[in-house]
């Protein structure tokens, strides 16, 4: 018998990542905030004028999105196309689609107008002015180039696999050849089995 010792009953329960321990004291925290500000601009003004706004941005973000959507869905539809020779040139993209992007910056500003509260509509409204748009652009574009070091096989390893580009810019496409594909194609004849073990 020992005393203070104790058996190690197996494996410890994996630690809790920042993320998952800030982020939901984070999305609280917005929330309150967001009250506080409506009851804020409520006992300045009235009630009337809350429900207006809140209704204001719904009506507002669901335009962004919708026309947004549209857009993406002219993009997607001409993309697939077949290019026509004898058709003059088309004039360059507008700011927003020369990126890359496209609409993925004003359905999100669409998606924060329409979310309750004054701080998501000041974010929804950052997304859609052109300025303030192209800083956020730039940026978002900036984090998802910087090279990252993963651990080989993780799921951040495999999102920067498919994000490689040639040194001018574009994306590399590539197909995986799997050695038993391999094999097949070189037929029966020079087709060599591994070892069977016993």
């Amino acid at each position: 018998m020992t005393f203070g010792a104790t058996a190690d009953t197996g494996p410890r329960p994996p630690r809790r990542s920042r993320a998952r321990r800030f982020v939901p004291l984070g999305i609280a925290a917005f929330m309150v905030l967001e009250i506080w500000l409506l009851t804020v601009v409520a006992g300045a003004t009235n009630g009337l004028t809350v429900f207006l706004l809140l209704v204001a941005g719904v009506l507002v973000g669901g335009y962004v999105i919708k026309r947004a959507g549209r857009r993406a869905w002219k993009n997607l539809t001409e993309s697939f196309q077949p290019a026509d020779p004898t058709a003059p040139p088309k004039p360059a993209a507008s700011g927003s689609d020369r990126s890359g992007t496209g609409s993925t910056l004003p359905i999100a500003g669409g998606l924060l107008l329409m979310l309750p509260g004054l701080v998501s509509d000041a974010l929804g409204l950052l997304c859609l002015l052109p300025p303030t748009a192209k800083l956020i652009q730039g940026r978002v574009q900036k984090l998802l180039d910087r090279r990252a070091t993963y651990a080989p096989g993780s799921f951040g390893d495999a999102f920067q696999q498919a994000r490689m580009h040639r040194p001018d810019g574009k994306v590399v496409q590539g197909e995986v050849i799997r050695e038993d594909d391999a094999a097949r194609s070189e037929g029966p004849e020079r087709r060599q089995d591994p070892p069977l073990m016993g």
